[in-house]
């Protein structure tokens, strides 16, 4: 009786203790709720009584899962937390440097790795750590990145393109798109998908076969943490060869509603999230941005020629059900467009030409994720999406009279149908297996007189469909604890001319010691090129065109990769990979005398007989060293030295394009808090500096440029001239409160500090008959300002 006493009075006073530390935790502090589920990282399944804790926190906070996995943490001081995710039989994962804001809730969905040991009551640790990716089959050329970081990182201007340029063996445009150079690879290469689907290049005013542009249409308040690959990609991802962005959007809050809006030069938005009902639990996620130049432009408020035009949408809402797995409904559109004036030199009244081009995306799908068991699950999708872009360049001739010197409008379609499936056999083998048919529309024209002659030339015109089949089986096998293999194929068929390629992909990750780690890597890649290429008129030579490119097969590319891998201390970690890409099947112009080689565009088409003959190569070593944010600081710190050479019919290796040669960047950032701490002020200041070697270009012919009325160049000397190395400077200075329920931010993001002008190519000027230099991005400033709540 009086042991069941004294039980009783201990566990009065640790429910006392705890409420009273809680109520001192959170007095004259803001705080916030943080929740969300605990799953099973291969299943999918939720995990019961897995244990939720904030570390560093004295006495403990934290709690455990109920049986449908759900955690809750309520009354948590803002800032930045760490929390730790510990259950029997897996290994421990630990999520660090979360924001916490009053102005939104923290809602989570943590997976862990079960553990080969088998043991009860046997909690694992595990090696990894938080640059590792999330998706478990990727082992080498893998990085995660989080939304905060592309908020968070000098001159990101929240766009993860733009993030990752910091990361080795990624260059970005010197001139302000977010174009991205992968290891010496041309951007076209580069594969978009969200929410594991496919999807068209989501950037504003982007040309035809682009993968970049300058503002991306996929607004950061929407994303969650994702992926980003840099070679020897795993078996499910296909159709490109340089790099791959795994986008993922989050689900909205399916308790409260909340909203954020943000005002600045690059836009202007505002998102809305909630539950549908109380009693239900799914959810809805909406952005909405227009341009404020736009708006400034329509009040009169800014004065100059070529305002950029833009808005865009995204949505998602998230169906659960209680039998029938959870629906999604996925999308997102942009609408671009930018109208340009030139004048005379000698006289600024008169008007020269014009230049009016527009660009517009649109994706949307429905999603279903449907468990068969503990064990599997099904995810299929069907998506539409549609791309438009169109250029009207008119010029006025020597009588005064306005023409069009060239036109073009390409609309590109596609319809999508996939599923895929996931089973986790044991601990040991887990299999995925999926296949993916696209439907692709096109109808595509363009036509140029640039002398005025009186007649068009058409390059391209045409309308049709073609079909594209994906096919991929994946297995990894956990070896060991230590050790994991990841195996499968990739199988892609081209059904306008039946061109194909297997794919085998492999790759080992060894963890040699406690916090040391070697990774392997190997994968055949290949691409369809732009659907414009294979439809692009030829001009014979005798009056005569064709269309002789409709049986281009697929470029392809070897990739070999091996990392290093060291956690020097708890929150740094060094990392060294060093690659081989063997380029083979390129495109190249048919003619043994020709230089040319299609891997050196990044966009668009070309009016030359291709043949798939031709050759090439990347090579390199990279190094990051990072220190993950910790203490109110971080830092990043990357190199690259690379080798990028093609071979096109004439047998000569050349540099191709894209061959810097090197590449480094230091990003640091700290946080400071001022005044009381009561108050909930804070500073960050983040500079990022990036030196990338110049890219080549080949000379133009000023005198058969005249003649022809377009650029010409020197084929002879194909990119045998460097550009300047391009240095900047990008600095970010935040500024964050919170008050009860509400969240102030204000930045300030300036790009080029320094206004370093490095001359990064020349082009031909058909107005004024004389080439002209581009020049690297001048100092750019991006004001804004958030308020969640």
């Amino acid at each position: 009786m009086m042991n069941g006493l004294n039980n009783s009075i201990k566990k009065y006073l640790f429910v006392l203790l705890t409420i009273t530390s809680i109520s001192a935790y959170s007095s004259n502090f803001q705080t916030q709720t943080i929740r969300g589920q605990i799953v099973d990282q291969d299943s999918k399944t939720p995990l019961i009584g897995a244990n939720v804790i904030i570390l560093n926190t004295d006495p403990i906070i934290g709690t455990s899962t109920d049986a449908n996995g759900y955690f809750r943490l309520e009354n948590i001081h803002v800032g930045r937390i760490n929390l730790k995710v510990t259950c029997m039989g897996y290994e421990d994962n630990t999520v660090p440097n979360i924001l916490v804001g009053s102005g939104k809730e923290i809602v989570l969905e943590i997976e862990l790795s079960e553990s080969l040991i088998q043991l009860e009551d046997v909690v694992v640790t595990a090696n990894g750590h938080k640059s590792e990716a999330l998706n478990e089959m990727a082992v080498v050329s893998a990085k995660a990145f989080t939304v905060e970081e592309t908020q968070r990182y000098a001159g990101s201007l929240s766009d993860p393109a733009r993030m990752v340029s910091g990361y080795a063996g990624v260059t970005g445009d010197a001139q302000g798109n977010n174009d991205i150079v992968v290891r010496g690879n041309s951007s076209k290469g580069v594969l978009w998908k969200l929410d594991g689907m496919d999807i068209p290049n989501p950037n504003h005013f982007s040309d035809e076969g682009a993968t970049g542009g300058p503002i991306n249409a996929l607004n950061s308040a929407m994303l969650n943490n994702s992926d980003f690959f840099s070679g020897a990609f795993a078996p499910e991802y296909g159709n490109a060869y340089s790099g791959v962005f795994d986008m993922k959007l989050r689900n909205g809050n399916n308790e409260k509603r909340e909203y954020s809006a943000s005002i600045g030069i690059l836009g202007t938005d505002v998102t809305l999230e909630g539950p549908f009902s109380k009693n239900y639990s799914g959810s809805y996620l909406i952005n909405y941005r227009y341009s404020s130049l736009d708006i400034l432009d329509k009040l009169n408020l800014v004065h100059y020629y070529g305002v950029p035009k833009y808005q865009d949408a995204s949505f998602k809402f998230n169906l659960p059900t209680k039998k029938l797995g959870t629906f999604q409904l996925i999308g997102f559109g942009g609408l671009s467009n930018i109208y340009q004036e030139d004048f005379a030199e000698e006289n600024e009244d008169s008007l020269t030409r014009t230049a009016d081009f527009g660009a517009h995306v649109a994706f949307a799908a429905i999603k279903h994720i449907y468990p068969i068991n503990d064990r599997t699950f099904i995810t299929s999708y069907v998506s539409a999406s549609s791309t438009e872009n169109s250029t009207d360049y008119k010029k006025i001739d020597d009588l005064g009279e306005w023409y069009t010197a060239y036109y073009d409008q390409f609309n590109n379609t596609s319809i999508r149908i996939s599923t895929s499936m996931n089973t986790k056999i044991n601990a040991k083998h887990r299999l995925k297996m999926g296949i993916t048919y696209s439907d692709l529309g096109y109808n595509m024209f363009a036509k140029q007189d640039v002398l005025n002659t009186g007649t068009y030339t058409t390059e391209v015109d045409t309308d049709g469909r073609a079909g594209l089949l994906q096919g991929y089986l994946n297995w990894k096998y956990r070896i060991a604890d230590e050790l994991t293999l990841v195996s499968g194929l990739h199988y892609i068929q081209f059904l306008l001319n039946n061109s194909y390629s297997i794919e085998p992909r492999l790759g080992v990750d060894w963890n040699f010691a406690p916090k040391q780690s070697i990774s392997l890597g190997f994968g055949i890649h290949s691409k369809v090129e732009s659907i414009a290429t294979y439809f692009a008129t030829v001009d014979n030579g005798d009056g005569t065109y064709s269309t002789p490119n409709k049986d281009l097969e697929l470029s392809k590319s070897a990739h070999y990769v091996l990392g290093y891998s060291n956690q020097i201390s708890k929150n740094v970690n060094l990392k060294v990979e060093a690659y081989y890409q063997q380029l083979f099947n390129l495109a190249v112009e048919n003619d043994m005398n020709s230089t040319f080689v299609l891997n050196n565009i990044r966009s668009g088409y070309t009016n030359k007989d291709l043949v798939n003959k031709g050759k090439g190569y990347n090579y390199g070593i990279e190094l990051t060293l990072e220190r993950f944010y910790s203490n109110n600081y971080y830092f990043l710190i990357t190199s690259s030295l690379y080798e990028s050479k093609l071979t096109a019919l004439d047998g000569i290796s050349r540099n191709s394009r894209f061959n810097g040669n090197y590449a480094g960047n230091i990003l640091i950032g700290k946080e400071f808090r001022i005044g009381n701490p009561s108050k909930n002020r804070t500073i960050g200041l983040n500079t990022k500096i990036t030196l990338i070697g110049g890219q080549r270009y080949t000379p133009i012919d000023l005198d058969a440029s005249i003649i022809k009325g377009s650029e010409v160049e020197f084929e002879n000397q194909f990119y045998a001239r460097k550009a300047d190395d391009v240095f900047s400077m990008n600095l970010g200075i935040t500024y964050r409160r919170n008050r009860k329920k509400i969240t102030h931010e204000f930045k300030i993001d300036i790009q080029n500090v320094t206004n370093n002008q490095a001359m990064v190519y020349e082009y031909y000027d058909d107005m004024r008959k004389k080439i002209e230099k581009a020049y690297q991005l001048a100092l750019l400033p991006n004001i804004s300002y958030t308020i969640q709540f």
